[in-house]
C-alpha cells in the first residue's frame, strides 16, 4: 500500500530537519520527502493520513523494554506489550535477556524474534545474556547468540561479581567488536536496599541504596573497558556522580555510552511519599538533584538516550509493603508523553529532544533506524502534541498497570504508528 501522509509538521532529527513537509510511504519505505516520486498515484492504490496539527517524526526507539516473555506470561504477553508499543509510538525497542529461561541460547533468542515478526509489532532487539544464566560464572557463546539475532550482551540489573570473568567478558566481546551493556551497581553495597539511601529511606524506615554503589561499580566497568577497548554502554544511569564519571571517561578516550531511565527524569526520592510501591524502581529513584543533573545531562548530550525501562507488574506484585514489592513501572506508552513533558519544561527544541528517543538509541543499537530519510524503512510516528494524554488503568494497553504517573496527564497522544509501511496503530479510532 502507498500511503501519503500530508499537513504535518515533519521532525527527523538525524537530519535536523523541522518543517512542515509531506512524506510518502510505499512498500513499507519513505520513497518521497516534500515531494512524491515519480508516477506516485498513477494506478490510484494509494491512501492519505491527514496530519493537520500533528507533528511526523520517526517510530520511536526504545532501549529498554521487557516484554515478560518467555516464562513471565501472568506479567504480560508479547500481544499486549506489542500493542502497547505501538500505541506508544516504539517502532523499535531492545529487551533484556532476564526472561525464563535466560536469553543465553540461541533458541531462545530466534524463538522470540521469529513470534516477534508480525506486520503490527515492533522491530524487537534481543540483548543476549554475558554469562549463562545471567550467574555472572561462564561466558556465554556470544558468537552464536549474534548469529541468531542478539545486537549486544548484557546481564540486565543482575552484577558479574567476579571482576576476572567481567574483565574475560569484555576482552572476548572486545575481540569480535560486540557491544556490551551493563548496569552499575555494586550487589553488596546495594544488598537489601529498596530505596535512594537519603532522608526519605530514613525517615521511613527503608534499607538504602547510596550513590556510592553506582560510582564504585562504575568505576569497575570503565577501567575495565580501557584495558580492554570493549565499545561499553551503562544502563539507566540514577546519579549527577554517575553522569560526571561518564563525561570525564569519554574524555579520557574511553568508549562509553549511556541511557536513563523514563521515570527518572521526572520522579525523585520524594516521589515514595508514604511507602508507594509504583515508585519502587531499580536503580532507585534519588534526590532532587540528581533528578536535575539527569534532566541536563540527557539535554546536553552527556546522557545519549532516554528509554522506557518498561517492566509491567502484575497487581499482586506492586499491592504489598515496599520492600516487598516488586520492581518495576510501565513505560513504553509514557515514552513520549515524559519524553515531551521534559522537553517542554526546559525548554528544549523538539528537535533535540525526540533524537534522544529515535536517532541517538538506533546508533548505539546498530540498526538503521530513527530517521524520515529517502529509503529509509518507514517506522513512523504521527502525533499531536497538544492533545493530553491522561495516564488511567482504562488507557494503558499494557497487560501491567503499575505506574507512579496513574491520574495524571501530560501532552502529546499518538494519532498514528507505522512499522515498515503497515499501519500498526490509529488513535483516531478511540
Amino acid at each position: 500500500m502507498k500511503i501519503h501522509i500530508k499537513n504535518g509538521r515533519l521532525i527527523d532529527p538525524a537530519s535536523k530537519t523541522d518543517k512542515a513537509l509531506d512524506l510518502f510511504v510505499g512498500a513499507g519505505r519513505i520513497v518521497g520527502v516534500g515531494n512524491p516520486p515519480a508516477g506516485w498515484g498513477a494506478d490510484g492504490a494509494n491512501s492519505v493520513l491527514d496530519a493537520t496539527g500533528c507533528i511526523v517524526c520517526p517510530g520511536l526507539v526504545d532501549l529498554a523494554a521487557r516484554l515478560r516473555e518467555p516464562g513471565f506470561e501472568y506479567r504480560a504477553t508479547l500481544e499486549s506489550e506489542m500493542a502497547a508499543a505501538a500505541a506508544g509510538g516504539v517502532t523499535r525497542l531492545a529487551c533484556p535477556p532476564d526472561t525464563d529461561p535466560v536469553l543465553d541460547e540461541p533458541g531462545l533468542v530466534e524463538m522470540l524474534t521469529h513470534r516477534a515478526r508480525l506486520p503490527d509489532f515492533a522491530h524487537v532487539h534481543p540483548v543476549g545474556a554475558l554469562t549463562t544464566q545471567l550467574e555472572g560464572k561462564a561466558l556465554t557463546e556470544m558468537a552464536e547468540l549474534s548469529e541468531a539475532g542478539c545486537v549486544a550482551f548484557g546481564q540486565a540489573n543482575r552484577a558479574i561479581v567476579d571482576t576476572q570473568v567481567l574483565l574475560r567478558a569484555m576482552m572476548y566481546a572486545a575481540t569480535f567488536d560486540f557491544p556490551v551493556w551493563l548496569q552499575a551497581q555494586d550487589p553488596f553495597l546495594a544488598r537489601k536496599g529498596v530505596a535512594h539511601d537519603g532522608e526519605v529511606a530514613a525517615r521511613l524506615g527503608l534499607a538504602g541504596i547510596p550513590v556510592a554503589a553506582e560510582t564504585i561499580a562504575l568505576a569497575t566497568i570503565l577501567h575495565l573497558a580501557r584495558e580492554t577497548g570493549a565499545r561499553v554502554h551503562v544502563t539507566r544511569i540514577s546519579s549527577a556522580a554517575g553522569v560526571d564519571m561518564i563525561v570525564a571517561a569519554r574524555a579520557a578516550g574511553i568508549a562509553v555510552t549511556c541511557d536513563v531511565g523514563v521515570h527518572h527524569l521526572h520522579l525523585c526520592e520524594m516521589d515514595v511519599g508514604f511507602f508507594n510501591a509504583h515508585a519502587r524502581l531499580d536503580p532507585p529513584l534519588r534526590s532532587q538533584r540528581d533528578r536535575d543533573a539527569l534532566r541536563a545531562g540527557l539535554a546536553s548530550g552527556a546522557i545519549n538516550a532516554l528509554c522506557s525501562d518498561h517492566t509491567p507488574v502484575d497487581d499482586d506484585g506492586k499491592q504489598m509493603p515496599f520492600e516487598e514489592a516488586e520492581i518495576g513501572a510501565t513505560g513504553l506508552e509514557l515514552l513520549l508523553p515524559l519524553t515531551l513533558k521534559w522537553a517542554q519544561e526546559i525548554k528544549l527544541p523538539l528537535v533535540t529532544a525526540l533524537a534522544r528517543v529515535t536517532s541517538d538509541p538506533a546508533r548505539i543499537l546498530g540498526v538503521k533506524a530513527g530517521s524520515l530519510s529517502l529509503g529509509s524503512a518507514a517506522d513512523i510516528c504521527i502525533f499531536d502534541p497538544l492533545a493530553e494524554f491522561r495516564v488511567t488503568r482504562e488507557n494503558l494497553r499494557s497487560q501491567g498497570k503499575n505506574t507512579p504517573f496513574l491520574g495524571m496527564e501530560f501532552p502529546g497522544r499518538v494519532r498514528y504508528t507505522l512499522i515498515d509501511g503497515h499501519l500498526a496503530f490509529d488513535g483516531t479510532l478511540g
